[in-house]
């Protein structure tokens, strides 16, 4: 468990960093959140933050559909997320989670004239599917609607959408669950893009399908291009695309690369990984612990020899 927060501008012990019952976003879901991966390297014995300012900068944007003017830049958080994970001392993957918050203790649903804060921590994290493969099922419930909850923020209330859909698979025997836009158009996994493979073409919804623009979707584009050379597209899919795809896999910070082998109790393609999502899985955790020297910049090593940044 971690021993430390960053919690109203300091970090703080754990049981310090603490919410009244009454806060604004505690009771509308009034937040937005990033989920953040670190990954040990244990030949080089570092720690390496995975795409840290792109998550910044994702949070920020999510903060601005919230009407939060946060006293922070992606750089600053960034610097106090590394500050973190120093001062708990991790030597294993590690999960970072922050969050801002409508914090004032009021009753009534708004986004205006309410005090915003941001509050981080981070605990040692594995899988998020215990397996390298899952059998999906495409849920009844429909992905939420850029007009009624913006889907590109991470939006706490948000995910009681994803939450239906995972529970009603999981209660169903699947592993994770694939939800479809109002029009019946695949959007992504309860909280994971996805992509299919057709023909040798990798292909994934576009952002325009009500999915979240996920950094890791983004960093399955780039992969598959340069390393794979392989055609990406990004363009609507249909539910029975899935029954006929060669491939097909989840992606995403938690989720990470994990294949899915079934769909709706059908065989995708030979009902095993196949060599393209196995390629694109590998690459995955090569770069992601500093492994690929080519992509060592999407890396933020923890543990240099710097001083302690502050943080008040």
């Amino acid at each position: 468990m971690p021993q430390y927060a960053f919690f109203k501008s300091q970090i703080v012990p754990i049981e310090d960093a603490k919410i009244s019952i009454m806060a604004h976003g505690f009771n509308y879901g009034t937040g937005c959140f990033e989920g953040i991966r670190a990954y040990w390297n244990s030949i080089e014995e570092q720690l390496y933050v995975f795409k840290l300012l792109e998550h910044y900068e994702r949070f920020l944007n999510s903060s601005r559909i919230l009407l939060m003017d946060l006293p922070f830049t992606a750089q600053r958080l960034a610097e106090i997320t590394v500050e973190l994970i120093r001062r708990e001392g991790y030597r294993e993957d590690t999960y970072i989670r922050p969050v801002a918050y409508k914090a004032d203790e009021v009753i009534g649903v708004r986004l205006h004239g309410l005090r915003d804060e941001v509050a981080i921590f981070a605990m040692p994290f594995g899988r998020y599917i215990e397996t390298d493969s899952a059998h999906a099922g495409v849920s009844s419930w429909r992905r939420i609607d850029d007009n009624s909850v913006p889907a590109r923020a991470k939006i706490t209330g948000a995910y009681i959408n994803s939450a239906f859909a995972k529970t009603e698979a999981v209660l169903n025997g699947y592993d994770e669950a694939i939800v479809l836009t109002q029009d019946g158009h695949v959007s992504e996994g309860s909280a994971e893009n996805i992509f299919i493979v057709r023909d040798g073409v990798l292909i994934t919804p576009p952002i325009t399908d009500n999915i979240l623009e996920g950094i890791t979707r983004k960093v399955m584009i780039e992969l598959a291009r340069e390393e794979l050379s392989l055609p990406v597209m990004e363009r609507p899919i249909d539910r029975t695309e899935l029954y006929v795809a060669d491939e097909a896999l989840l992606c995403g910070t938690g989720v990470q690369v994990v294949a899915i082998t079934h769909i709706d109790h059908r065989p995708v393609g030979t009902g095993m990984i196949g060599p393209i999502v196995k390629a694109l899985r590998d690459l995955y955790f090569d770069v992601v612990r500093g492994k690929a020297r080519k992509y060592l910049g999407w890396c933020t090593p923890v543990y240099v020899n710097v001083p302690e940044l502050a943080v008040a």
